[in-house]
């Protein structure tokens, strides 16, 4: 079977006579343009981007510039509409809002929670993301249960993911959760906590900033691992999804996605000998 190539899908999403008079038909009845249309005529794909979400995004302060894994992969998306990237500046609960009000069309790196899904659709994942922590010098925890106990304190932020999976998982151990990450970092640095939880792409990236705190290790007993999607506008025309479906297929069955991870990291200093054996994505 012939794989797509990147042309074949820009050919494909160009030569859909049928489909294209549906999305016409469905824009004007609705008085809403369909993404995949709106992409076409202006040329443009616009992205909502995150500063400070390496290694999905990292804003140059003084040129303005982006870099990061998400940046590499709109710019790719964006060839096969002949288009350019246009960056709306956000974070990640304002990229939900943005997808809704039509500001943006593609939202990246969002975990596909139920109550997301009541506001915005979401592709194939693109990665599936495993959890661990940081822990201090001298403590190699492996599994959920070597936390979970009276004596073991941690350190999370509010309201997160990590929050969940710590109190899901660690029922007895002394947890903190802290407003932001920053301030959870800063509680786990002080030395008020035996480790911190964090999915692995924003574990090894505050290790390679400040090797001094600690080891990351993936935990198991279960294996808590989530998938990471892309946001889309909820809309009855389909095309543009199923394009940006058929993008994540190709290119993470072909590992280039993991390149552009890899190379996402190396920005905030992670390199290839950092990962932990078992690390996939």
């Amino acid at each position: 079977m012939n794989r797509l190539s990147r042309r074949g899908l820009a050919a494909a999403s160009a030569l859909l006579p049928v489909a294209a008079l549906i999305g016409q038909a469905h824009a004007q009845s609705s008085g809403t343009e369909s993404a995949l249309d709106r992409v076409q005529r202006t040329k443009t794909l616009r992205i909502s981007a995150l500063p400070g979400a390496a290694p999905y995004f990292a804003k140059d302060l003084a040129s303005g510039t982006w870099k990061g894994a998400c940046v590499e992969m709109a710019a790719d998306i964006a060839k096969v509409f002949d288009a350019k990237v246009e960056y709306v500046e956000g974070t990640y609960a304002s990229s939900v809002l943005d997808l809704q009000s039509n500001k943006v069309d593609l939202a990246f790196a969002l975990n596909p929670t139920p109550a997301r899904a009541l506001a915005i659709n979401f592709t194939h994942s693109f990665i599936t993301h495993p959890f661990g922590c940081i822990a201090k010098a001298g403590f190699s925890p492996k599994t959920w249960d070597d936390l979970n106990k009276p004596e073991i304190r941690i350190a999370c932020d509010v309201g997160s993911l990590h929050e969940v999976a710590a109190r899901r998982y660690c029922p007895k151990a002394q947890i903190t959760a802290l407003k932001t990450p920053d301030e959870a970092t800063l509680f786990f640095q002080s030395g008020r906590a035996d480790a911190f939880i964090l999915a692995a792409m924003l574990g090894l990236s505050a290790l390679a900033k400040n090797p001094s705190m600690g080891r990351y290790e993936l935990l198991s007993g279960p294996v808590v691992a989530l998938p990471s999607n892309f946001g889309v506008r909820r809309e009855a025309d389909t095309r543009f999804v199923e394009v940006i479906n058929a993008w994540i297929d190709f290119n993470r069955g072909t590992g280039q996605v993991r390149e552009y991870l890899l190379d996402g990291l190396a920005l905030n200093g992670v390199t290839r000998d950092m990962l932990p054996a078992g690390l996939t994505f």
